[in-house]
């Protein structure tokens, strides 16, 4: 029954917004292969385990959610590893979370979706959702299952993880991995400080949509780890360039400007990169000393465990040359 009126609610929602949504773009694709299969049905089992809620106090309020939740759809690409990384079943993930090479393995048979494509989340039967702050359709999500969204950045990295173990009923597991992440990522950054210099300074930057940026504190791309956990130094010019969005956007003749002892290029392999062959760009100290590190910029983009344990391992193994 309960179906039955969520099914007559979209439809009239979806008649009237319907034609513009499915006109909006969405890029959708259909993995192979059974681990998280999203056109399995669930079981009596895992629909025991879904009817039995708690209620999360979420930024928006306390939300009713399920106590195990067995089908997740993740709008986000954000969030998609902290949820994995708890081993909550997904059934419905963003294209860009699909594009991780580091997500592949877990995500064969999850649906690709996004925000607008109501119907086909809702063909997905999940029992939670989860997206960012400022999604115009939580109204209507929120009538499909219940929906929890997160403001990116508010909390840092760490918290972050405990928030969704606290929402997925997980959180002993993921203050486990905060615990024995922090402690091992703190000893290599001690020991990374200690062969390159204290005053030492990093750099990261990407190519993104035909542009050149180099990046703050809390962005990605590593930055949590460099300049949080390892305490690595950035740049005087990169802190007051970035200080308000984050980022910046330069040209290849100002990039010496912004580069430290050492840069991490987060490099997109189907972006132009021409300007690593320029006069200009091979003249930068740390190119002229092999110090620039090169990561494919689709394993670099977030900061959740699975792309934080990934980064370490990057960084072990290029500032000190061995595994962690």
């Amino acid at each position: 029954m309960k179906k039955l009126i969520v099914l007559v609610a979209l439809a009239v929602m979806l008649a009237a917004c319907g034609a513009n949504q499915e006109n909006k773009g969405e890029q959708q694709s259909v993995g192979s292969g059974q681990q998280n299969n999203a056109n399995s049905k669930p079981s009596e089992a895992e629909g025991a385990n879904a009817a039995q809620t708690v209620t999360y106090m979420s930024e928006n309020g306390p939300v009713e959610v399920p106590e195990h939740p067995q089908r997740v759809v993740v709008l986000t690409r954000f969030l998609t590893g902290n949820v994995m990384a708890l081993g909550v079943p997904l059934v419905g993930v963003d294209e860009m979370s699909r594009d991780n090479p580091n997500f592949a393995s877990q995500l064969q048979g999850v649906e690709t979706v996004s925000d607008e494509s109501l119907e086909k989340i809702m063909e997905l039967e999940p029992d939670l959702i989860i997206g960012m702050a400022g999604n115009s359709n939580m109204e209507q999500l929120s009538k499909i299952a219940p929906t929890v969204l997160y403001t990116y950045g508010k909390i840092d990295f760490y918290e972050q993880q405990i928030e969704i173990g606290k929402l997925l009923n997980k959180e002993q597991e993921a203050r486990a991995w905060v615990e024995s992440f922090k402690e091992k990522a703190e000893k290599i950054g001690d020991e990374i400080r200690a062969k390159i210099g204290e005053e030492a300074t990093v750099s990261v930057i990407e190519t993104f949509n035909k542009q050149l940026y180099v990046y703050g504190y809390k962005f990605g791309r590593g930055t949590e780890i460099l300049y949080d956990v390892f305490k690595l130094k950035m740049p005087q010019s990169v802190q007051e360039a970035t200080k308000s969005e984050g980022y910046l956007a330069v040209s290849t003749e100002v990039l010496g400007e912004y580069t430290g002892d050492y840069i991490i290029f987060s490099k997109n392999a189907d972006e132009d990169n021409s300007f690593q062959q320029t006069q200009v760009y091979q003249h930068i100290e740390a190119v002229k000393n092999n110090h620039v590190f090169e990561a494919d910029a689709k394993t670099f983009y977030f900061n959740d465990p699975l792309s934080m344990e990934y980064q370490l391992e990057f960084f072990t193994n290029h500032f000190l040359g061995t595994s962690s």
